[in-house]
């Protein structure tokens, strides 16, 4: 499977006020993959059971590949530290990928897999009966067939999925709904859309909680260059599993600093500091209050200067 990374954020709030007082990037054990893969490996039992009995309305996700334009970033980003991406599929991008570590830079691959992770399509749950057999493809877990089924608890489409398994067993009786290919259809597209709005509001909450936290504060961390923006550097900081954006200059202020953008580098130039990618700078971080209706988090250059 394509092993990819994407910085997740959790906070510590006072028992009284429920105000965020600490924020630190969730911590990934050996256990935690282990359980993953008896996960990934119960969904694609299943999966390969449902659609054997039911070809036309099993309820599967797939996750198609990407077109090779979207690699194009992630691609030159690794040339410029030495690394040579191969992304002729999923399996050689993931092999690429565990093969890229700086001995100098111990954050280096995990930047370079939330880098991939940019570069990838939607995932989205769909009928077996409305796709061609080779178009059931995952892309991210490299296999042919995928589904879930592992957590009834928090997502319809497990529940579902268990449904139709119970049939398959003989634990329980199907129902007309069930085996509707249209109607099943139509549950998926609700689905896909339900989770994407679960993941608008999920991102939604860190950035209020953030705001919350930094409301008093002002600090400074290290952190990392993720991308070179025409006007702006993406700053990644590992301390908080916080992503933001550095702007180089404000619209319409004449800046006595003057950066210089090479598209074809994808690098900003001031003077004889060059910012690329993957480049270690410590920022300030503090809340922009002056619109009380729309406040935000505000990244500063501090180093290199």
């Amino acid at each position: 499977a394509l092993v990819l990374a994407s910085p997740e954020i959790r906070f510590q709030v006072d028992s009284e006020t429920h105000d965020p007082i600490e924020v630190e990037a969730k911590k990934m054990r050996e256990t935690n993959s282990m359980v993953e893969e008896f996960m990934l490996l119960a969904n694609i039992s299943v999966a390969k059971k449902i659609v054997e009995e039911f070809p036309e309305c099993a309820m599967l996700r797939r996750h198609p590949e990407p077109p090779q334009a979207n690699f194009e970033p992630l691609i030159k980003a690794g040339k410029h530290q030495g690394f040579e991406i191969n992304t002729l599929s999923g399996k050689e991008l993931a092999k690429s990928l565990e093969a890229a570590h700086k001995e100098d830079n111990p954050y280096f691959n995990t930047m370079l897999k939330i880098l991939a992770t940019r570069c990838m399509m939607q995932a989205v749950y769909f009928v077996s009966g409305m796709h061609q057999p080779a178009e059931f493809h995952h892309y991210g877990l490299a296999c042919p067939i995928y589904t879930h089924f592992t957590s009834p608890i928090r997502r319809y489409a497990d529940i579902i999925v268990h449904r139709l398994l119970a049939v398959c067993v003989g634990a329980d009786a199907t129902y007309p709904e069930l085996l509707d290919k249209k109607k099943s259809h139509a549950l998926c597209h609700n689905l896909n859309y339900r989770n994407r709005m679960a993941q608008y509001a999920g991102r939604a909450s860190v950035a209020l909680n953030t705001h919350l936290f930094f409301r008093n504060r002002v600090e400074t961390e290290a952190g990392y260059i993720l991308f070179v923006r025409k006007n702006a550097l993406q700053i990644l900081i590992p301390k908080y599993g916080l992503e933001g954006i550095l702007y180089l200059s404000k619209k319409g202020e004449v800046s006595s600093v003057n950066f210089v953008y090479n598209e074809e580098e994808h690098t900003q130039t001031c003077g004889n500091v060059v910012f690329r990618s993957f480049d270690p700078v410590e920022v300030q971080l503090s809340l922009d209050r002056s619109n009380v209706q729309h406040e935000k988090l505000v990244f500063k250059l501090v180093k290199p200067q």
